[in-house]
């Protein structure tokens, strides 16, 4: 048979593709592949195909024209990145094939209706609110109260969610989050409808302090099966919200742990997913209660992957095209979990970067599994909010916890990136 995965170029999705070929192989399916603008990973695929999957028509066709051409019949749809799962969810519909459904696509990447969900299922959540004109947004701080959130709607690839802790800062800071969160994103497979039903707004929140966590799941018929809990050691207070370390196993105490557990499938429950990968983040309050950030119906970003897969054993990649496949997932994981994590690295500033420094010295430590740049010398870069996403990362284990944490700290101190 033949598996098909729609994909958005992601250099930090590199081992993903790597092992779906690998997957493949050991099954005897052939891979085919659908991308915008393919470069490195055709090597990967038995057939690819360039498509723009934010074109979920044009997508759809070009799936429909694969399934035609292929000497096998296509038996399993997957994707690996946030941004192709409503495509990969039409082309699941058009060949009835297992995925989630076309409605629970737009809702996973529509964080109002995925507020709304999370509320009629009871799913403990921050206080939330639209608005259009900050004349809105001072009447729903004013409801909500200091500090809030402002976030998009719709994912953009840019970090355009700020904290604020007044009126003032909110009327600072709202219009430039509200036309960052809805600038140059019209390459989105939802925009066009995101832009009818909301009409430029964005979407205000309860600033949730506490330890924040990342959650890994495969679902499988309806029942969620959490794989790996990520801790997020370095506290992220704000203004904005930048991800730099995850580390696992969790070092929170085994009763908030289960109902972790709990919420994140009540949380899948409350949104439809009924198969696949999920990755689910919470902030914890001082109670103990995992209250909600958001949900979304695909693997965890960047190296989480690969850390889950060092530390766990279980290959999550392999579970999501067992599960697409009507395979039964093997997600038993190793009787002792390895301390595993990662560090991404940003600039600390934009500009062009003029040397990459220490490289070579983390990849001496024997702690360090994987080391990984998405940018090279002479590279313009941004910050945030102008940009969220890293310019590499490293993965790395140790013997225990302690060790996780000494090897971060020379990790941060060893890796540089040098802007001019």
């Amino acid at each position: 048979m033949s598996i098909l995965v729609l994909h958005k170029s992601n250099a930090s999705r590199r081992g993903h593709l790597a092992k779906a070929a690998e997957y493949a192989k050991k099954n005897g399916d052939r891979l085919l592949l659908l991308v915008k603008d393919l470069t490195w990973e055709k090597e990967f695929a038995d057939v690819a195909v360039s498509v723009d999957t934010s074109d979920i028509e044009a997508t759809v066709a070009a799936a429909r024209a694969l399934a035609a051409s292929e000497p096998e019949p296509i038996r399993a749809v997957a994707a690996f990145v946030g941004h192709s799962v409503p495509a990969a969810a039409a082309v699941a519909a058009e060949l009835g094939l297992p995925f989630v459904g076309e409605q629970v696509a737009r809702k996973v990447r529509d964080k109002y209706a995925m507020r709304e969900a999370f509320a009629s299922g009871n799913v403990p959540q921050p206080a939330y609110g639209l608005a259009r004109t900050l004349d809105e947004a001072v009447t729903q701080a004013a409801r909500i109260g200091f500090p809030l959130v402002l976030k998009p709607l719709i994912d953009n690839d840019t970090g355009y969610f700020r904290r604020v802790d007044s009126v003032a800062e909110l009327t600072e800071h709202f219009p430039v989050v509200q036309r960052g969160a809805w600038s140059g994103i019209a390459h989105n497979p939802l925009y066009a409808w995101m832009v009818e039903t909301y009409n430029s707004a964005i979407l205000l929140e309860e600033y949730l302090p506490g330890a924040e966590v990342s959650v890994e799941s495969i679902v499988v018929d309806g029942r969620a099966h959490v794989v790996a809990i990520h801790d997020k050691p370095v506290p992220m207070e704000g203004p904005y919200f930048v991800d730099v370390h995850y580390a696992t196993p969790s070092r929170l105490p085994a009763e908030v742990q289960e109902r972790i557990v709990e919420s994140t499938a009540a949380s899948h429950r409350a949104v439809g997913i009924e198969t696949g990968a999920v990755h689910t983040e919470f902030r914890i309050q001082s109670d103990g209660t995992p209250k909600i950030l958001e949900t979304a119906a695909r693997l965890g970003g960047g190296p989480v992957y690969q850390s889950v897969l060092l530390s766990t054993g279980v290959d999550m990649v392999a579970a999501v095209l067992d599960v697409a496949s009507g395979r039964t997932p093997d997600l038993t994981p190793k009787p002792q979990p390895t301390p595993a994590g990662f560090y991404l690295f940003f600039a600390e500033k934009a500009g062009r970067i003029s040397g990459i420094s220490g490289v070579e010295e983390a990849g001496r430590n024997p702690r360090v599994q994987e080391l990984s740049l998405y940018r090279k010398v002479g590279d313009a870069v941004d910050v945030p909010p102008r940009v969220w996403q890293s310019h590499g990362h490293v993965i790395f284990t140790a013997d225990s916890d302690d060790g996780l944490v000494e090897t971060f700290d020379e990790l941060v101190k060893s890796v540089r990136i040098e802007i001019e």
